[in-house]
């Protein structure tokens, strides 16, 4: 199914204990399903769950590099040498993060979060559009800082099945709501399970640039 994941909400059914944020429970009543990669809970956007363990594991494989889609809005407006850094790729804690795609990003008017963003008097802000095809913790928050430009808001909106379809998308979905694939969508993520070896843009092998399903 695919799942509008709001703020405060995280990736597992069961709470944590002292928490303050919610649970996937909260919102999702049928049982056995389990996300198939996971967002922060300070971040919001497209979620997938599932009942199927194997397409579970080819969903997040790192080695199958499934593009994911961010927005983030950043305070500040970056200039094409940071775009151009975030491209070329970073080194964050040690390691250099591949090569990415990205943009600014007109304002997308999207509902106002709940609780607002901070937000700095005389600092204005800006919207990136950012993919990635590695999900390492809270990537794309510690990219944009590295190239000066905190996150102040992350939505993850689509994913990329690498079938040269149109990316599974948070299209037509509120904050808390779900849906379950339509025809063709189940059909394309059942074809995924029959492929051999990763579609276009994938990395056979890539393992090691941790797991595809995270990033926010």
């Amino acid at each position: 199914m695919l799942f509008h994941k709001p703020y405060g909400v995280l990736s597992q059914f069961t709470p944590e204990p002292g928490s303050p944020w919610g649970c996937l429970a909260d919102h999702i009543p049928i049982p056995g399903v389990y996300a198939a990669g996971r967002l922060d809970a300070d971040s919001e956007g497209l979620l997938l769950l599932t009942d199927n363990g194997r397409l579970q594991q080819r969903l997040t494989d790192p080695a199958w590099g499934h593009w994911r889609r961010y927005w983030a809005q950043l305070e500040g407006i970056p200039g094409p040498e940071a775009i151009a850094q975030l491209q070329r790729g970073l080194v964050i804690q040690g390691r250099a993060t591949l090569p990415a795609r990205a943009e600014l990003l007109a304002d997308p008017q999207l509902p106002e979060r709940n609780p607002p963003i901070r937000q700095r008097a005389r600092i204005p802000t800006s919207w990136l559009q950012l993919e990635l095809r590695e999900g390492r913790n809270r990537q794309v928050r510690r990219m944009t800082a590295a190239v000066g430009h905190p996150t102040l808001r992350l939505l993850r909106v689509a994913i990329d099945l690498m079938d040269d379809g149109p990316p599974l998308s948070l299209a037509g979905l509120a904050a808390g709501q779900w849906r379950e694939p339509n025809a063709e969508e189940s059909r394309r993520l059942q074809a995924l399970l029959q492929r051999s070896s990763p579609g276009r843009g994938g990395r056979a092998g890539g393992g090691k640039s941790g797991r595809a399903g995270g990033g926010g």
